[in-house]
Order: C-alpha cells, then sequence, then structure tokens
C-alpha cells in the first residue's frame, strides 16, 4: 500500500534538541555530568511532555535538589538555547513533500508551555497539516496509545505513513503497530529515505 502521509518527530530530526551540549558550555563537563547523575532531567521533562506545567515541574525538582537548583532552573530559563538550531535541510524535506501534495503531520514528544513557545520562535511549525503534540494529548511515545491515537484521527492505515524519529524506542514502537519507519541519525540520511520510497526524487531531496 502507498504511503499516504509522513510523519516528523520535531527534537532533533527538526530542531536540535542538545539539553547536555548545554550544560557542558554553560557549567562544564564534570558538573554537567554530576547534574545529570544525580537527577534524571529527561525523566523530569516526561513529566512536562505528558502536560504537566513546564515552571511548576521544573520549580519542584529545584526544591528537591537544592545543591543543583540554579542548575535545573535553566530547564526553564534557558530552555531555548537546549532547542536550536533548526535543521534547515530537514525543513525543506518538510516542505517539498508538501509541495508535492504529501501530507505532513508532526508526532512530538512536546509540553504544552514549551510547543507554545517554540511556535513563536520556529514559526515553521505551524505548517503541519496536523500535529499530534503529546501535551496536548497527555500522552508520550512510546506509549502505543499515542500512536494509535494518530491512526484513529488521520484515519490512515498503519502502513499508509511513513514515520522519522532520533529515537529507536519510539521507532520501534511504530514498527511494531505496522509504521513505515526511519531511525533519523541525519538529514541526508532522511532525504535518502524518502527517495526510497519513492516521495521526492534525488533533486528534491537536496539540501
Amino acid at each position: 500500500m502507498a504511503i499516504k502521509a509522513v510523519i516528523f518527530d520535531i527534537g532533533n530530526v527538526l530542531i536540535e534538541w542538545q539539553p547536555e551540549r548545554f550544560f557542558d558550555a554553560t557549567i562544564g563537563i564534570e558538573k554537567r555530568k554530576d547534574l545529570f547523575a544525580t537527577i534524571d532531567l529527561h525523566k523530569m521533562n516526561d513529566r512536562i511532555d505528558r502536560g504537566e506545567n513546564w515552571e511548576q515541574v521544573v520549580s519542584e525538582t529545584a526544591k528537591d535538589y537544592p545543591e543543583f537548583s540554579t542548575e535545573i532552573l535553566m530547564w526553564h530559563s534557558h530552555w531555548l538555547e537546549m532547542a536550536q538550531p533548526p535543521i534547515d535541510h530537514s525543513l525543506k524535506l518538510l516542505r517539498t513533500l508538501r509541495q508535492k501534495g504529501t501530507p505532513v503531520f508532526a508526532l512530538s514528544n512536546f509540553g504544552v508551555e514549551t510547543f507554545a513557545y517554540a511556535e513563536e520562535v520556529y514559526p515553521f511549525l505551524r505548517e503541519f497539516d496536523q500535529r499530534f503534540i503529546s501535551g496536548h494529548m497527555q500522552m508520550i511515545k512510546p506509549d502505543a496509545a499515542i500512536y494509535e491515537a494518530v491512526e484513529t484521527d488521520t484515519k490512515l492505515a498503519p502502513n499508509e505513513m511513513l514515520f522519522a524519529d532520533d529515537r529507536i524506542d519510539n521507532i520501534d514502537a511504530a514498527a511494531k503497530r505496522g509504521w513505515h519507519t526511519h531511525l533519523f541519525q541525519s538529514p541526508a540520511g532522511w532525504a535518502a529515505a524518502l527517495v526510497e520510497h519513492g516521495l521526492l526524487t534525488s533533486t528534491e531531496a537536496q539540501s
């Protein structure tokens, strides 16, 4: 069955999401290692991505770990510095697919407030035909329910969708449902996959 829609993750597919890189540059590698060894900040972020209030979650976590409170609060005050820059080649692929008439969706773990902030800074996040944002859905990848919700809402069969994500657990969960998948490691690799699936020509897929 032909692919009828292409689904993009956002973090590390359309926008770089590198908190560790930010902290390395801000507080140094060794202190960053201590910070992440003491507190699972990505697990904290999962709460935000499930729909809890961004500022409240970060503030609560900072109070729980006073020795790292200044650094933890940066997850709110310096969030944008962790979520940059845009991945220009991926954005070009998104726009080229849409120009050719292929529906393009977003399926991303993103908080309600963080996504609203990102939308203002990166207006291209409004260019999708449909957006499935975990904070609004109150479920996150790789939970099976979020993929089922996409299928139900779009009325597409699993094998009619091609999904790119940078995390293997998210990819595996989609593949188990029968989705076509691509583990995103570079925009060039994603471009090649779109060509392989017959969605773009080699010329259209160039950066």
